[in-house]
């Protein structure tokens, strides 16, 4: 059988690859960390925040800001968003941003100085990203602060979903951060908090009782009865409200509430005990806290909008801008209260902090009651009521002085909000996640059972078409996740500058596609990507096919140049390759010989060369059936080369195959079939057609010659049949 091998070496690539990332990461350490605000400060003028602006004043040693300035007046902070957190894009290397807030904390402005993402290096009009970083002018970081950055509209631009979604993280971000260590719209202003820094104490022998929890401030009180409660909504003014007070004894309690933080280890060994407090210490991950919530009385503090929604929509944890509410996969109900002498409660529950939260176990917090009352038939009042917490002194230990750092970036925090914004993306995305599950679940069984699948020709053609449509439909131009050669150099990029899942588990389409394709890869081969989950590919056969049902001639290459036409794409594979070692972004450019971003990612609506050059391939295939996945595709060069390691040949053959028969060589939608009878793994996009014909009595002479017995044998016993019966007649008459 022959044998179809490369010219280069894996372990040659996997050489090259080694040298460029050691070339890379020595040339990094010899690098001294410097706020990048410095390397763009002069190339955006002061006056494109703020129209009076004379210039900038010094970058401040201490926060990676510097003042814009009215003669001598400051009227707000320009900032770099790389300089406050480290979220990166596609390219595995951060989008910076210019932002500029003013003293009220509203940001005057921000400007995209420089950026690595292929999505936006071409494709994207450079007037619709200053359109999206222009509408960040006026956005309130205070408000912000205060509902966790999502208390603005994300405008989405078409095809650039998830790096607009890092742009918006990293301007929010970064401006709260700026924010809060500049003090600016009465936010917490840390670089000027001269208090002792603490954290807390891992002492946990201070086991005490409740009379003694209660009376040192351990666990806080907040007690209301109906008079105070009655009281309360008369002065707030509301009629409707007054109208309807709770008609029982003014003593009677309404809530009787108990806060305490748990998660400090001498307090939560007091109150839940020692298999509790286990059971607790496993539940927190690195950097979560909990506190624990005890009430009685005639108003519950959980209330049932938790069941219907998943949220405790009557309780929020407040500590200085931030705020915390708390969901049902954040709680957990505890049966009793270890300490000696606890009164008994009809509410006692356990809540989690998250880490991203950025909450301070040893500052002061708050918990903040919501107390409603309904004056309609679906209307209600609402007021609030504050439990104040302040751990006590014994339960915090001083934090070990530790030298400053150049950067401002937090990268616990900053990897906790980076984890944050993909598991958000994944959420929002779970039905299309569940489509495409589904997709791969049915692509597997069409593979595994493929003799069944291909029995009958009319069913398996539709059932390829209708899965192709889903593919381009769905798959490209709704969730845009076609996979191209760029995402291959993003992963080079990722590794030479420092790899992070992050990144990558952004899209999660993409990731998923990406894992499944790596699957096939040691199964099936290239083919179960490019035949059947490729975008572009299902493009390109179903307009052929359309072209076809209207006559349109189909071009058969000769085999001898067909054969010397697809090694075009590993040749543009390498090149591209060589490139990514000198320069991604210049790769990238490159890359463009994919049509991919401007058929499936952006629907052609681009600059006229480069859908010409998209309509012309398309052309092509209409003479010659996937004329750019046979003799251009780097994408499928690319994954071609690991796919010589596939464990299983799946695809049936006869030994006739090829001597005397071609009807398969002959009918093979890409050429892939030698004259000989051998099947190209590089060149099969396992569109099983010829599985079809190894079943198809109608053209496959070994199958014809089958039936064609079997038609023989039938009319031999059909003739005897007939000839028993005649004696027998004879007989009997």
């Amino acid at each position: 059988m022959r044998q179809f091998k490369l010219a280069f070496p894996p372990i040659l690539i996997l050489a090259v690859i080694s040298l460029a990332i050691a070339f890379n990461t020595s040339a990094a350490l010899g690098q001294t960390a410097r706020p990048v605000l410095e390397k763009f400060i002069d190339k955006v003028a002061a006056q494109t925040f703020h129209a009076d602006a004379s210039s900038y004043g010094d970058i401040k040693l201490d926060v990676p800001v510097a003042p814009i300035l009215v003669g001598s007046e400051i009227v707000g902070y320009t900032f770099v968003t790389s300089d406050f957190v480290g979220t990166t894009g596609y390219s595995g290397k951060p989008i910076h941003v210019m932002a500029a807030i003013d003293l009220d904390g509203k940001l005057l402005g921000a400007e995209m100085v420089e950026h690595s993402e292929p999505i936006v290096l071409i494709g994207i009009p450079d007037s619709k990203i200053k359109k999206l970083t222009a509408s960040y002018k006026g956005l309130d970081i205070v408000k912000e602060a205060a509902e966790g950055g999502s208390a603005h509209d994300l405008e989405i631009i078409s095809g650039a979903t998830v790096t607009i979604m890092i742009i918006d993280d990293s301007i929010v971000r970064s401006a709260i951060k700026v924010a809060r260590a500049m003090g600016l719209g009465g936010l917490s202003n840390a670089s000027a908090d001269n208090s002792p820094q603490r954290e807390l104490s891992a002492d946990d022998t201070m086991i005490n009782d409740w009379h003694t929890m209660s009376g040192d401030g351990t666990v806080r009180r907040m007690t209301l009865d109906v008079g105070q409660i009655n009281a309360a909504f008369e002065e707030a003014g509301d009629p409707r409200a007054i109208k309807r007070p709770i008609k029982k004894d003014p003593e009677t309690t309404y809530i009787d509430m108990h806060a305490a933080l748990v998660s400090a280890p001498s307090i939560g060994k007091s109150l839940l005990g020692d298999a509790e407090y286990a059971n607790l210490v496993e539940w927190l991950d690195e950097g979560e806290q909990a506190i624990l919530i005890a009430g009685r009385g005639l108003y519950s503090f959980k209330g049932s909008g938790y069941v219907r929604g998943g949220i405790f929509d009557r309780i929020q944890l407040i500590q200085g801008d931030i705020s915390v509410r708390f969901h049902d996969k954040q709680q957990r109900r505890l049966g009793e209260i270890a300490a000696d002498g606890a009164p008994s409660f009809t509410e006692l529950d356990l809540f989690k902090i998250p880490a991203n939260a950025e909450f301070d176990p040893t500052k002061p917090w708050r918990l903040q009651l919501l107390s409603h009352r309904e004056v309609g038939p679906v209307d209600k009042t609402f007021l609030t009521f504050d439990l104040g917490y302040k751990l006590p002194e014994q339960y915090l230990a001083p934090l070990p002085e530790v030298a400053p750092v150049a950067s401002a970036v937090d990268v616990t925090d900053d990897q906790a909000a980076r984890a944050a914004l993909w598991q958000r993306i994944w959420r929002d995305k779970q039905f299309e996640i569940v489509v495409l599950g589904v997709m791969l679940a049915v692509l597997t069984a069409t593979f595994f059972f493929q003799k069944q699948f291909t029995q009958n020709a009319r069913f398996f053609y539709w059932f390829r078409m209708s899965f192709l449509v889903v593919t381009l439909v769905f798959l490209g131009w709704g969730q845009n996740a076609q996979l191209s050669i760029v995402n291959l150099m993003a992963l080079a990029a990722s590794l030479q500058h420092g790899f992070s899942w992050d990144a990558f588990l952004l899209d999660p389409l993409v990731f998923i596609l990406w894992f499944s394709v790596a699957a096939a890869l040691l199964f099936w081969g290239r083919g179960a990507f490019c035949g059947w989950l490729c975008p572009f590919g299902a493009l390109q056969e179903i307009t052929n096919q359309i072209a076809r049902f209207f006559k349109v001639p189909q071009w058969e290459l000769p085999w001898g140049l067909h054969e010397r036409l697809w090694p075009l794409k590993y040749m543009i594979f390498l090149g591209l390759f060589g490139l990514s070692l000198v320069s991604i972004p210049m790769a990238e450019q490159y890359a463009e010989v994919e049509p991919f971003k401007t058929a499936i990612i952006l629907k052609f609506d681009r600059a006229w060369p480069f859908v010409v050059f998209a309509t012309l391939i398309l052309g092509a295939g209409l003479f010659i059936e996937r004329f750019y996945c046979r003799y251009l595709c780097p994408l499928g060069a690319a994954l071609a080369i690991p796919a010589r390691i596939r464990m299983f040949d799946w695809l049936k053959r006869y030994k006739e195959c090829g001597s005397p028969c071609q009807t398969c060589s002959n009918e093979c939608p890409v050429q892939a079939i030698h004259p000989t009878g051998e099947i190209n793994p590089n060149e099969c996009v396992n569109c099983l057609h010829c599985q079809v014909l190894y079943q198809d009595d109608q053209k496959c002479p070994v199958c014809i010659k089958k039936r064609k017995g079997r038609e023989r044998r039938s009319a031999s016993e059909a003739a005897s049949r007939a000839a028993m019966e005649k004696l027998l007649n004879k007989k009997t008459t």
